[in-house]
């Protein structure tokens, strides 16, 4: 007998029973999989030992992960069926949703998304089941040989192992692990969302295939709130609102690098401003490094055999130089550049870093992944015994600094070693445990990203939620001992004897161009007054000189703050005007009419609605002032935004 220990009450089985069998005991309800002994598995398997299990549920995590996976292969078998000559590559759950790579010809486009949906809604409707079987390695290669399945031979090949378990629904059988629903008809709300081209593996060197990406809830009302959410995400989309709002531009002479417009630098500066002044107080000095360094340095750094396929070269003087990916070493070119003593300790240089990275052509998306861009970088070069108050001090740096942007919570990770890295497995663990002892002191819960840390050392990740509840991974705080060792960088210690320092890696925005884009969406392009490219125009109503005069005064007190304001006195009616400000997203519009001129008083309409009439100019300005040097995420004229 098998026996199963679920929610405090034991279930006994027949050897050979399935789980649906102590399912059917317990009268659980909503269940799609099952949980024993930590591993998951479908409802018609065979539990091969007695032990602790939980019921899986549809809108639980891991349910709607596999409802997601379920799905996918019922796309899968949908576009095999209209498509018969398709060749499938994988199909894994991804955050909020799935895809599937599909090798056809021609290549699908999002014309064929109606189609495809149809044939899934008649699949669930016969409710197909999914079958489980395991064959061995030899097998299953002449299995998916026969059936001219190339993408699964080729990932078949590469498994470790004598056997493998492949999933049957309907017709389409494909290469799995599971768990998954035990029929389509458990589907009750899914959407097919685009089509995209991906190359096989990730390689240009490979075929483009089309990616069809969809997603997929436990319930209708989950799914029509997500796609709700979508919608507003296109309107925020800061390609389009950088396009609007006149801030960047790419261009086909350099695709990946983005072209910066004055409206644009304006955020641009008003953030390097911001995080300068932070540093400074914070006691960190700051450097500037070359673009360009010697081809010797990245193998020194150990750059050349972890990220050489990501690093641009050129050839100077008949040498081999490469642009730089990172800043850290040129940072620690700078540290070694003179002697040091334990009193200096902790050091810590800043550097706003230009810094290039050859990204794959098709996964460049607007400002968030790019093939420039610049870091607010940091390197802290500390003793072992600093170590741990200096990560401390850098946690509250980086959630200080998301809080002043409006983002009050993050989800944060610790990411571990990779299976390319330098440097000491005992180093390794040594440094993680620091991490985790710094985020314990800070009161910050933390998840575990296994083998995605820095080839150099573990880091800590910081994910900021925005208004839409989407993450967005910003700032790392990384360890890294073996650099300074491969730079022989050294201080001299109390014992008058050379130490080796430990180097904190450090950004908290991770990279202006990236943070922007973030920003653009969270605020919907209404930037607060402090990061706004235009902070407020003064507009007349009509065309009398007493207008125009009085509007001049109050706009030359304005830029005397300064601020960034602009007077439109145009002979154009006031309607258009202010619709024009609106679309441009300015906080404050000051209006000017004769009774305006005649009071010395003027009107105030804020953004997003509201409306404050006889309102003191040097009063207005001075409240004005107040909410920049605040950095307030809403207007100080009663709270209205």
């Amino acid at each position: 007998m098998i026996e199963l220990k679920i929610d405090e009450k034991n279930y006994a089985i027949p050897d050979g029973a399935l789980f649906f069998d102590a399912l059917k005991q317990s009268g659980a309800k909503g269940v799609i999989a099952v949980r024993l002994n930590g591993a998951l598995y479908d409802l018609a398997s065979v539990p091969a030992a007695s032990g602790d299990a939980a019921w899986i549920t549809a809108d639980s995590p891991e349910g709607l992960d596999i409802i997601r996976h379920s799905t996918s292969h019922i796309m899968a078998l949908a576009v095999k069926r209209l498509y018969p000559a398709a060749r499938v590559a994988i199909g894994p759950s991804i955050k909020d949703g799935f895809y599937y790579d599909f090798d056809t010809t021609p290549a699908l486009t999002i014309d064929a998304i109606p189609a495809i949906e149809a044939e899934i809604k008649k699949i669930v409707k016969e409710s197909v089941k999914f079958k489980r079987t395991e064959m061995s390695k030899a097998d299953a290669i002449a299995f998916f040989e026969k059936a001219q399945e190339q993408y699964k031979v080729e990932i078949i090949k590469e498994i470790d192992a004598p056997t493998v378990s492949l999933y049957e629904l309907g017709e389409f059988t494909d290469l799995c692990r599971g768990p998954h629903i035990p029929h389509a008809g458990l589907v009750k709300a899914y959407k097919l969302l685009s089509v995209a081209g991906a190359y096989w593996r990730g390689s240009e060197k490979n075929k483009m295939l089309s990616r069809i990406y969809g997603t997929a809830f436990a319930a209708r009302e989950a799914l029509d709130n997500y796609l709700k959410r979508l919608e507003e995400a296109k309107e925020r989309d800061h390609r389009k609102i950088g396009r609007e709002l006149d801030l960047f531009s790419f261009s086909d002479e350099g695709p990946g690098f983005p072209f910066w417009h004055v409206n644009g630098m304006v955020i641009y500066r008003e953030l390097e401003r911001y995080i300068r002044g932070e540093n400074e107080k914070r006691g960190y000095g700051e450097i500037r490094t070359p673009v360009i360094l010697n081809e010797s340095l990245w193998h020194r750094s150990g750059h050349w055999d972890n990220f050489r396929e990501n690093m641009y070269f050129t050839t100077i003087d008949e040498q081999a130089y490469a642009v730089k990916p990172m800043n850290c070493p040129g940072g620690l070119l700078i540290y070694k550049n003179s002697l040091h003593s334990y009193r200096e300790l902790p050091l810590r240089n800043a550097e706003l870093g230009l810094v290039h990275r050859h990204e794959l052509s098709g996964v460049l998306h607007g400002l968030f992944r790019v093939r420039t861009f610049t870091q607010d970088d940091a390197h802290i070069f500390c003793t072992e015994e600093q170590l741990l108050d200096e990560i401390v001090n850098t946690i509250h740096y980086t959630l200080d600094v998301y809080r002043t942007f409006g983002f009050p919570a993050s989800t944060v990770y610790i990411a571990t070693r990779p299976e390319k890295f330098i440097g000491s497995p005992e180093v390794w663990e040594s440094s993680t445990n620091i991490l985790k002892e710094a985020l314990t002191r800070c009161n910050v819960t933390y998840k575990i990203k296994e083998g995605e840390g820095a080839f150099y050392g573990p880091k800590i990740e910081f994910n900021i939620m925005d208004v839409l509840e989407r993450n967005w991974q910003c700032g790392t705080i990384q360890v890294d001992f073996s650099m300074p060792a491969r730079f022989e960088i050294a201080y001299e210690g109390k014992d008058g004897h050379r130490h080796t320092p430990v180097m904190v890696h450090r950004a908290i925005f991770g990279s202006l161009e990236r943070f922007i884009g973030v920003l653009i969406e969270h605020y919907n392009g209404k930037f607060p007054l402090w990061l706004a490219p235009k902070q407020a125009v003064v507009i007349t109503v009509g065309d009398t000189e007493a207008q125009r005069s009085f509007a001049k005064t109050v706009t030359d007190g304005m830029l005397a703050l300064p601020m960034r304001v602009t007077l439109d006195d145009r002979e154009e009616n006031l309607g258009t005007k202010i619709r024009q400000a609106r679309l441009q997203r300015i906080p404050y519009m000051v209006i000017i009419g004769d009774r305006e001129a005649e009071t010395k008083k003027v009107t105030l309409r804020v953004r997003d609605g509201g409306e404050h009439k006889d309102i003191d100019p040097v009063t207005m300005i001075d409240n004005m002032n107040q909410e920049i040097q605040k950095r307030m995420n809403g207007s100080i004229f009663e709270g209205v935004r």
